[in-house]
């Protein structure tokens, strides 16, 4: 058969350890075969962002500015055993973090489902999507490690004006800080994503922080989120049948428990990373969920939401298959890939795209899992296989459904 062709390519950022292993394979047995692709690539695996000081990164996401769509590989964030390990320069910053800073972007996370496999929620009867603000807290934050008694303060100098001074803490020994920070544009634009993607897909938004303890900082959220709800969208939702609720965060993490799904849960920066995890691992998998970072102005980058999978790396360096599960990464490629065929209305991509999620489904329908999926399976018998053999089961479906 003639291969589907691409108009535009897609920035193409590759990874880290097992999951930069699966890249390839995913690529040479349920891609090129099939679709002529046109890509961008940008080595973002950590000996790459070291050697160019990290400039690579921001080189990847600026490109994704330029041509709309990318999908990237799972990186490695350093910490301290990871410089000695690969010799870095400095402990570099997530990359996620850094795209996401450029791209401002809010990440759109829905669990994969399966017939097969029952969430360990009982009464969740559909996906929850994580609407997660992908832009500073913790993630851009600058820290200062105590080292004895002294006074900590909060200092803002507006220009052209007068110190604005906020005591902290009188440290009587050695401790932690911390100062982080948001920006109302941003926030802005978080809270737009989220109405456009509840109208997009006609489901109830919700989003909770904790206002009461965080009175500036939460609050802040909590009010912009209102504002723009009641000026811009209230009788969007109306009319649309949806509804947008607010609540403390630890009153929406009950909720979200006694729920039956079908919604989406909006989050701050880390309470979207940690509760995407739960999410996702409550559904089946960490490895089975999408993931696309959504700009203010229409880029998309599609990304498994997982790690490298070190454990698995290191044996497979050792000449070992692993069934290590790459149905994210798969709806990584398949997620961009649609996309782009949706913006340069290319219907045959946005098919073959279709297809493939389709095959991927099916190969776990039928039976055929990493080992991850065997233990949650109901209803089959489950076939355990190793990752590439995973791939090629998906590939034989593949070139049926083609």
């Amino acid at each position: 058969m003639d291969k589907i062709k691409m108009q535009t390519p897609l920035v193409e950022m590759d990874g880290d350890e097992m999951t930069r292993v699966l890249w390839q394979w995913i690529k040479d047995e349920l891609i090129l075969p099939f679709v002529d692709l046109k890509t961008e690539y940008y080595d973002l695996g950590l000996p790459n962002r070291d050697a160019t000081n990290d400039q690579v990164t921001v080189d990847a996401a600026n490109a994704n500015k330029k041509y709309g769509v990318s999908v990237k590989c799972a990186t490695i964030t350093p910490n301290a055993q990871r410089v000695e390990e690969y010799d870095l320069h400095q402990m570099w910053k997530s990359p996620n973090g850094t795209i996401r800073a450029i791209l401002d972007g809010t990440v759109f996370r829905t669990p994969i489902m399966i017939d097969s496999i029952k969430p360990v929620v009982k009464n969740w009867q559909a996906p929850i999507t994580i609407a997660r603000h992908a832009y500073g807290d913790i993630y851009k934050a600058s820290e200062i490690r105590v080292p004895g008694p002294g006074k900590a303060q909060l200092v803002y100098t507006p220009i052209g004006g007068e110190p604005e001074v906020v005591d902290v803490y009188d440290f009587e020994c050695g401790g932690v800080l911390q100062g982080q920070y948001n920006k109302d544009s941003s926030i802005e634009s978080f809270a737009r994503s989220c109405f456009n993607y509840a109208l997009s897909v006609k489901q109830d938004l919700w989003f909770g922080a904790k206002d009461t303890i965080s009175k500036k900082y939460d609050h802040t959220f909590k009010d912009v989120f209102q504002d723009i709800y009641d000026r811009e969208y209230r009788s969007q939702f109306e009319n649309a049948g949806i509804t947008y609720f607010y609540s403390l965060i630890d009153d929406i993490v009950a909720r979200v428990i006694r729920s039956k799904g079908g919604f989406i849960w909006a989050c701050k920066n880390y309470d979207g990373d940690v509760m995407s995890d739960m999410v996702s691992t409550a559904f089946g998998s960490l490895a089975m969920m999408t993931s696309v970072l959504v700009s203010p102005d229409g880029k998309y980058e599609f990304e498994a939401a997982h790690g490298t999978v070190t454990r698995h790396y290191y044996r497979w360096l050792k000449g070992e298959y692993t069934s290590t599960n790459p149905m994210a990464t798969i709806f990584a490629w398949s997620g961009a890939l649609k996309k782009r065929g949706e913006l340069d209305e290319l219907p045959d991509l946005v098919s073959f795209a279709e297809k493939l999620e389709q095959a991927s489904l099916q190969t776990l329908n039928d039976g055929i899992m990493t080992k991850d999926l065997c233990a949650l399976a109901e209803g089959v018998e489950p076939v355990a296989v190793d990752s590439l053999s995973f791939i090629r089961a998906i590939r034989a479906r593949l070139q049926a459904l083609l």
